[in-house]
Order: C-alpha cells, then sequence, then structure tokens
C-alpha cells in the first residue's frame, strides 16, 4: 500500500474513535493491517486534517504527544482519566474496536 492510501486508512481508523476513548498509534496501525507501522501511524498525525480527533491517539503506554498541551484538555473534557504520571488510563479508555 502507497503513503497516501495508508494515510488515508489511518484517518479513517481515527475518525471512528469514539468520544472518551483513546486508541494507540500500534493499535491502529495493526486495524489497518499493518503491525509493524506504528511509527508511520505517527506521521500521519502530523498531517491529518484537522477536523479528525487525533487527540485520541497515544503511545503504547497512553503518554501524550510531548508539547502538545491541547491534548490533555481535549481528553479531559472528554471524561479520558489521566494518571498521575501524566499518561491516559488504558485500562479504563483504550478504545476496544471490533469489526
Amino acid at each position: 500500500m502507497d503513503r497516501m492510501e495508508f494515510f488515508s486508512q489511518v484517518f479513517e481508523v481515527v475518525a471512528a474513535i469514539p468520544k472518551g476513548k483513546v486508541a494507540t498509534y500500534g493499535q491502529i496501525a495493526w486495524m489497518i493491517g499493518a503491525p509493524n507501522r506504528s511509527r508511520m501511524v505517527g506521521q500521519a498525525m502530523h498531517y491529518a486534517p484537522d477536523e479528525l480527533p487525533c487527540h485520541r491517539v497515544v503511545n503504547s503506554v497512553g503518554r501524550l504527544v510531548p508539547g502538545w498541551t491541547d491534548q490533555r484538555r481535549l481528553l479531559l473534557n472528554e471524561g479520558v482519566p489521566i494518571k498521575a504520571n501524566g499518561c491516559v488510563d488504558l485500562k479504563q479508555c483504550r478504545w476496544m474496536w471490533c469489526n
């Protein structure tokens, strides 16, 4: 799959993440059939359209994007729990997508 097709599939998955839930880069990569491409999912997020809920994408331990201060606020506004260490509580809010 070429880069544009990959990005398009990532955007489709991110658009489906419901309010109050998060998904990891690796989870999204796995969902589109590219399990070893979590870093490329991160690249896609850099180029994502403004209307996508990119704030709902975190790393494998729930860490937020360094330097993106609005991400924390947006997640808290949706009721996503953030632990004392600054990471999202994945046990409570990971999106359990099933096809």
